[in-house]
């Protein structure tokens, strides 16, 4: 069962959420996968209420999105067990089933074709509208020293030498499976 909510009237939670883990998930190809973010932004753009999620250009969730440009975000609500966030956060969606691994249960999309998972529980279903890649010339350098090392290798999940793209997904829909 689904409650519908306004997503602004959890904006709280999710932003305070973000910095533990909430779960990106994607669709194409008859295969979902998810994949722990601890980055995004909630507001507005044009009019719209919008998600901004950022993936990293090498992460297998974006070749997803570029194949299927929507998503959802998926926000546990009090306890969660780490051990999801951890895994979706470490492996990749190229080499395991996440869902099947973690024993996720998914929610059918209502207004996209992608589904939430009803373990984090609080879901935004978000169809994207824009995509902008970083411009490493316009990010300070001790930004670029912490978060974009380029003396590592960029080949391995948990590598962070390449940039994100951000996708602008407007939240056509918001709900709490219960």
């Amino acid at each position: 069962m689904k409650k519908k909510i306004d997503a602004f009237d959890y904006a709280r939670e999710i932003v305070k959420a973000l910095p533990k883990g909430v779960l990106l998930t994607t669709k194409a190809g008859g295969r979902v996968n998810t994949m722990t973010i601890g980055w995004g932004e909630i507001g507005v753009k044009w009019g719209k209420p919008i998600f901004i999620a950022f993936v990293r250009e090498s992460r297998f969730t974006k070749g997803m999105l570029e194949r299927n440009p929507e998503f959802t975000v998926n926000v546990p609500l009090g306890e969660v067990d780490r051990k999801i966030l951890s895994f979706c956060g470490t492996k990749s969606g190229r080499d395991v089933d996440k869902i099947a691994a973690c024993g996720l249960t998914l929610e059918e999309g209502e207004a996209v074709s992608v589904p939430g998972i009803r373990e984090l529980p609080l879901t935004l279903e978000c169809r994207v509208i824009y995509r902008q890649a970083q411009d490493p010339q316009a990010i300070p350098p001790e930004v670029i020293s912490r978060f974009y090392p380029q003396n590592v290798d960029s080949t391995a999940c948990g590598a962070n030498r390449d940039f994100h793209t951000a996708f602008y997904g407007e939240i056509v829909g918001a709900y709490l499976a219960e």
